[in-house]
C-alpha cells in the first residue's frame, strides 16, 4: 500500500477568474449601496433646503406685500388730506374774493404785473 501524498489542488485560471470577479461583483455591489444611500441623503437635504428657501421667500413675499398695503393706504390717506387742504384754501380765496372783491383785484393785477417783470428777464 503506498501511500501518496498528494498536494491540495489549485484552483484553475478560470475557477480564479470567477473568483475575483464575484469579488469585484461584490464589492460594486457595496459601492453602489452606499453611494445610493450618499446620493439619498444629500437629496434629501436639498429638499428640505429648498422647502426652507420656498417657506422664507412665501414668508418675505407675505410681509412685502402687507407693507406695500400699509404704504398704499397712507398714501391714500395723504392724498385726502392733501386734496381737503386744498380745498379748504380755495374755500377761503373764494371768501376772502366774495368780502373784498376791489382789493382781489388789484391783488391779481400786482401779482400779474410782477411775474411778468420775473419772466421777462
Amino acid at each position: 500500500m503506498n501511500k501518496q501524498v498528494q498536494a491540495p489542488e489549485e484552483p484553475s485560471a478560470a475557477e480564479r477568474i470567477e473568483e475575483r470577479a464575484e469579488r469585484v461583483k461584490q464589492a460594486t455591489s457595496s459601492a453602489v449601496a452606499g453611494a445610493k444611500e450618499a446620493v439619498g441623503r444629500a437629496a434629501d437635504h436639498v429638499e428640505e433646503s429648498l422647502h426652507h428657501a420656498t417657506d422664507k421667500a412665501a414668508d418675505a413675499a407675505t410681509r412685502a406685500n402687507a407693507k406695500a398695503s400699509e404704504y398704499r393706504e397712507r398714501g391714500r390717506e395723504a392724498y385726502g388730506e392733501a386734496v381737503d387742504r386744498a380745498d379748504e384754501w380755495l374755500d377761503k380765496a373764494r371768501d376772502y374774493v366774495r368780502e373784498k372783491p376791489v382789493q382781489s383785484i388789484a391783488i391779481a393785477l400786482g401779482a400779474g404785473w410782477l411775474l411778468g417783470r420775473i419772466l421777462r428777464r
